[in-house]
């Protein structure tokens, strides 16, 4: 397999995934994002994986002052995780976090919404 075709951060992206699914089957899906995000927050914490939470793609006064682009979460400094909690994603969605990787040049970027019936976390690439 060559380097263009290997899979980003298996291993932590599983790991996320199965926290995921963990929050998704414990809380359904119809509650607000904050209530993923803080549940999530707790299962970060109870298997030692390490994040960041609300954290600023860059610290520019203005980003400070108004609290523009907070990702979700960072997790082990590799990965961003952009929860959601709506009827559909949508192509907004996914340029947002495209925006978060290219500035905190990243390689990979998880993209979830809770709403769904069935989860299904979208991988997105940043190719450097």
């Amino acid at each position: 397999m060559n380097e263009k075709n290997k899979l980003v951060y298996p291993e932590l992206s599983y790991k996320i995934c199965g926290f995921l699914f963990y929050i998704h089957n414990q809380l359904g899906r119809f509650r607000k994002e904050k209530d993923y995000a803080d549940a999530l927050e707790i299962v970060f914490k109870e298997n030692k994986t390490p994040y960041s939470r609300e954290t600023r793609t860059d610290n520019s006064l203005l980003s400070q002052r108004f609290g523009l682009y907070k990702l979700d979460f960072l997790i082990d400094n590799k990965v961003i995780l952009e929860l959601k909690a709506k009827t559909l994603l949508t192509k907004e969605d996914y340029y947002q976090l495209k925006r978060y990787l290219e500035s905190k040049k990243l390689k990979l970027g998880l993209l979830v919404n809770f709403r769904d019936k069935y989860l299904k976390p979208k991988r997105v690439i940043n190719h450097l």
